[in-house]
């Protein structure tokens, strides 16, 4: 069933033609890789043990900072094997089970991002009913179909990987594997793994865009119908993280796909650059946007500083 398991290893390239400087460009992958961690961590940590965090919207953001911090370990042990150690090789199996994990938790970052505009939109627009809407049981539900939608319908492409012969070129022009490169290797009819992601990227990514786009409509004009100056700038400064995180998440995203899929014409070092924006700058900006826009994710750092402090 599986013909390709003992077949030749790909071999990842990290930055073609630039071999010799890897070990100078790990080092900026390397201080990236543990802000990742710390960052994301950090915001774990928080919302877990301060109590005052224990409300939806940080319910969704603790799911978004562990999407993030799986993405993170997905890709970078792969990226800093091969910068640092040249580790290129990486058997079929292995690489077909890290782009599942790579396009997968996409999904689920979009999908957490949408569910967050939903939280958003019951906070401002029905905020007498925000605490009937979302219940713990209600976010639960949102965020295990969000990861269900994710796992469950980047399948089909990923499965058909294992069965295609590969005898054209085994060297991806990454340091990690994604779907699209390693389809491109394979000796076989490709149509549904190029018709697909098409479809699936139409009925996730854009469709939620648009429903985030949408509810942030009817979401501004709630706030102008709001009489205090004041409290129009408070309901509006709730909304800018997330609105950070939406922009900085879709653009890159979305880029990727148009570079991937029409331009044939760019150099591939920016392709390649553009891959690892895509999988590297969301999850480091996120807890930083978080972090300098949300006054009560600032009380709780501090407060987790200062007992810290206090304990030594």
């Amino acid at each position: 069933m599986w013909p390709n398991m003992s077949a030749t290893p790909f071999l990842l390239t990290g930055f073609p033609s630039l071999e010799a400087a890897h070990h100078w460009i790990s080092i900026p992958f390397f201080a990236v890789y543990i802000s990742l961690l710390l960052g994301n961590g950090t915001l774990l940590y928080l919302i877990k043990h301060d109590y005052s965090l224990h409300e939806p919207m940080y319910y969704f953001l603790a799911m978004l900072a562990g999407t993030d911090l799986m993405v993170t370990l997905t890709t970078m042990p792969t990226v800093m094997e091969v910068l640092l150690l040249n580790h290129r090789a990486i058997n079929h199996a292995a690489c077909f089970i890290q782009a599942y994990f790579i396009h997968s938790l996409s999904i689920v970052e979009s999908g957490i991002l949408l569910a967050m505009a939903y939280d958003r939109f019951n906070a401002i627009c029905n905020p007498l009913r925000y605490t009937t809407i979302l219940t713990s049981t209600r976010v639960v539900a949102l965020g295990v179909g969000t990861f269900m939608r994710g796992f469950i319908s980047t399948m089909p492409p990923i499965m058909r990987l294992f069965s295609f012969p590969y005898c054209h070129s085994h060297i991806l022009s990454h340091a990690f594997c994604l779907h699209q490169e390693v389809m491109k290797l394979a000796c076989a009819d490709i149509t549904f793994n190029i018709l697909y992601p098409i479809f699936m990227f139409s009925l996730t990514f854009f469709l939620d865009f648009l429903i985030i786009l949408f509810s942030y409509i009817l979401i501004f004009q709630t706030v102008i119908g709001i009489a205090s100056g004041e409290e129009r700038a408070k309901a509006i400064n709730t909304c800018f993280s997330h609105i950070g995180c939406v922009l900085i998440f879709y653009v890159t995203v979305l880029g990727l796909s148009f570079i991937h899929r029409f331009g044939k014409n760019v150099p591939q070092v920016v392709q390649i650059i553009m891959s690892y924006v895509c999988f590297l700058f969301p999850p480091l900006m996120n807890p930083i946007i978080y972090s300098i826009k949300t006054k009560q994710i600032q009380h709780s750092f501090f407060r987790l500083f200062s007992q810290h402090k206090c304990r030594n």
